[in-house]
């Protein structure tokens, strides 16, 4: 943005003082609400929401700088209008990793494929030698929560990651949503989700921090006790 667009700081002072009205307002809905579903509780989340997106463009513009909150609109997370008693779920999860190690995810993978190779009398292909392989030897070899709960293991590191929950009337027909997945995913139908993220992490686990690992002769990571 060039200097002659950018808001003025009057601007983002007005801002500013718009997210503190719309923050008064939407406590004094909360404190009179009539329910769960109460309008005016509505009304006032859409408006904090839509004046702290404001303000938080304006003093990116003017300052390059954010806010250190998120409030998510109302289009991104409607109330759910799925069945009251669903008869099944979808349980949708992403998980993000870093190849942090490729050299130990390399070596595991070759691990897990020599010794399929054994038990088979076979000989290797050399699947696990490029870090694309490796992978799908791995999540090949391992179910996803395991792999989560050994990450360090594989030479991967833990990013962001998300579940949803999502209810429908009746179970899909087999194979169906194979090829496209997550494409059909109606957000009214979200059950629940559970979100975790960095950017969440207020406070940092001092216990994890002082946590060491060393190879055992298999050569998977074992806690180190350092208590002394």
């Amino acid at each position: 943005m060039s200097d002659a667009a950018q808001p003025t700081a009057a601007e983002v002072r007005a801002a500013a003082e718009a997210v503190k009205t719309a923050l008064d307002r939407h406590l004094a809905a909360v404190e009179r609400r009539s329910g769960d579903d109460d309008p005016a509780v509505s009304e006032a989340f859409n408006q904090l929401a839509a004046a702290a997106e404001v303000y938080d463009e304006l003093l990116y513009d003017r300052y390059d700088e954010v806010t250190p909150f998120e409030i998510p609109g109302a289009e991104e997370l409607p109330p759910y209008a799925g069945p009251e008693e669903p008869n099944a779920i979808s349980v949708l999860i992403r998980r993000d990793y870093a190849v942090a190690e490729p050299q130990r995810l390399l070596a595991q993978a070759q691990r897990v494929e020599a010794a399929e190779y054994d038990e088979t009398g076979g000989s290797a292909e050399g699947a696990a030698g490029t870090v694309p392989g490796a992978l799908g030897v791995l999540f090949g070899e391992f179910e996803p929560d395991e792999i989560a709960s050994r990450h360090k293991e594989f030479g991967l590191e833990e990013g962001d990651s998300t579940l949803w929950v999502t209810a429908a009337e009746e179970p899909p027909e087999a194979g169906e949503w194979l090829e496209t997945p997550f494409d059909h995913i109606d957000p009214q139908g979200v059950v629940c989700r559970f979100d975790v993220s960095a950017m969440f992490d207020d406070e940092e686990d001092g216990e994890d921090e002082d946590l060491e690992f060393v190879e055992d002769e298999d050569g998977d990571l074992e806690p180190l006790d350092t208590r002394k």
